[in-house]
């Protein structure tokens, strides 16, 4: 943006130089060539009063001496021509008369007409100038008499004056970009800034970051007022979003006593129903372990996205040994086999517990879909300073358009109604690694199944 206002700028610049430069070249090369015809004009004019005896007396060679002179000295040709318009006398050979341009002049002048300033030459315009001053005598024109003036030295001085000012205005135009440039920073300041945190923004938000205030203090007015704005919004943002994180932990917390006692009055019931009703008690037992599940991932997903608590260094490879050994027996239940590979992942930036978050959401959800007798494959790599840690299961997977999905809350895919689950697994992987601006990638192998992969940023090596 700042190159195409100061294109602007130069642009205007630019206009302004030619619409003031064209004018004043022209008047300058005008001026010149006036001067040049009032200092020719002179000169004819006083060699046709000199004329008017040697014609009366029929003694137009009396001239020659003079007009050659005339012309070794100045370099200006000179023809005398009498009434008929025949040349009678010349300041040398090679003065020609015959050209369409100077028959005119000619005939103008024997009419009695006086010479009239010629039209604007320019530099690259060797022409020369062409002047017939008719010879009176007692009110009665006896001939003309013709210059011809080279305008070499006028061109050379009409040039150089349009150097100078060709200089002048790209002087005036650099002088301008110097002068534009820090316009132009300062007011796009605030734009930079804005731009700035607006890329921050929502993932300052949505990792629960506080969001850098713009607070432009230079910048034109109305930009500075639109800083101010900007504020206020991502603040009233990240007030909404705290306060969406604050009720969500409050409502998980406080619903969890009134659902345990629904649960222990619903298994009170036990041995007290009969017939259709044990169906019913059964089902609504299900139901209250579902929503206690529910209420589970919505208290770990506000806990996930509190920004209280700062990153910490992590084991991960203790974390996941952990995790993995705590997985064993629901595993086994399953005669599904949990497979380490990789290599040490070493030391990570994580929140608390949020390594064993992410195992635990990826481990339960790759048990889920597992069919009995297949593999789950946890990876640990680490590499161009960031921890991968990655899942594979070998069960459905999912469709292409539904990876970029996946991780939305209470999402699920429709080929999976029939499996239980809240679908808050991977969005609360999701919110645990935007903490740390970190990455998840869903992707589908070639031999089917599905690969969650996250990475956290790696911790420094310590020697």
């Amino acid at each position: 943006m700042r190159s195409r206002l100061l294109g602007i700028v130069l642009t205007l610049v630019v206009l302004v130089l030619v619409g003031m430069g064209v004018p004043l070249g022209r008047g300058v090369a005008a001026g010149e060539q006036q001067e040049m015809f009032l200092d020719r004009l002179t000169d004819t004019a006083r060699f046709a009063s000199v004329a008017q005896r040697p014609l009366i007396d029929d003694q137009p060679r009396l001239m020659e001496r003079e007009l050659a002179r005339y012309q070794d000295l100045y370099g200006i040709k000179v023809a005398l021509l009498d009434r008929s318009g025949r040349v009678v006398a010349a300041s040398g050979e090679g003065v020609d008369v015959t050209s369409e341009e100077v028959s005119d002049l000619i005939e103008s002048a024997l009419a009695g007409r006086q010479p009239n300033p010629p039209e604007l030459f320019m530099p690259w315009d060797d022409t020369e100038l062409v002047l017939a001053e008719p010879v009176l005598a007692d009110g009665e024109v006896r001939g003309a008499l013709v210059t011809f003036s080279p305008t070499d030295k006028t061109r050379r001085e009409v040039l150089l004056w349009w150097v100078v000012l060709l200089s002048a205005s790209l002087m005036v135009l650099v002088l301008a970009v110097f002068a534009a440039l820090p316009l132009v920073r300062w007011t796009l300041r605030p734009v930079r800034r804005l731009d700035d945190a607006t890329g921050e923004l929502l993932a300052a938000v949505v990792s629960g970051r506080p969001v850098a205030a713009v607070g432009s203090s230079s910048g034109p007015p109305e930009l500075r007022r639109l800083s101010r704005s900007f504020d206020q919004m991502a603040a009233n943002v990240g007030d909404v979003l705290a306060a969406q994180r604050a009720f969500v932990a409050d409502a998980s917390h406080q619903l969890r006593n009134p659902l345990t006692a629904l649960k222990l009055r619903l298994s009170n019931l036990e041995g007290h129903v009969s017939g259709d009703a044990v169906v019913h008690q059964v089902a609504a037992l299900a139901e209250a372990d579902r929503l206690n599940r529910i209420l589970d991932e919505l208290l770990a997903m506000a806990r996930a996205g509190s920004p209280s608590v700062d990153p910490v260094e992590v084991d991960v490879d203790r974390a996941v040994a952990g995790r993995l050994s705590a997985w064993q027996p629901a595993a086994a239940a399953r005669t599904v086999h949990l497979v380490l590979d990789g290599e040490p992942g070493g030391r990570a930036l994580a929140p608390p517990r949020g390594v064993e978050a992410v195992l635990d959401a990826l481990l339960d959800n790759a048990l889920k879909f597992a069919p009995d007798d297949t593999l789950v494959r946890v990876e640990v790599r680490r590499a161009d300073g960031v921890v991968r840690l990655s899942v594979r299961d070998e069960g459905p997977g999912l469709t292409p358009d539904e990876l970029e999905r996946a991780t939305d809350r209470f999402w699920r895919s429709p080929a999976h109604q029939n499996i239980q689950g809240s679908g808050l697994g991977l969005a609360i992987v999701r919110q645990i690694v935007d903490r740390v601006d970190g990455t998840v990638e869903l992707s589908l192998p070639d031999d089917g199944g599905l690969r969650v992969t996250v990475t956290f940023p790696a911790a420094p090596v310590r020697p």
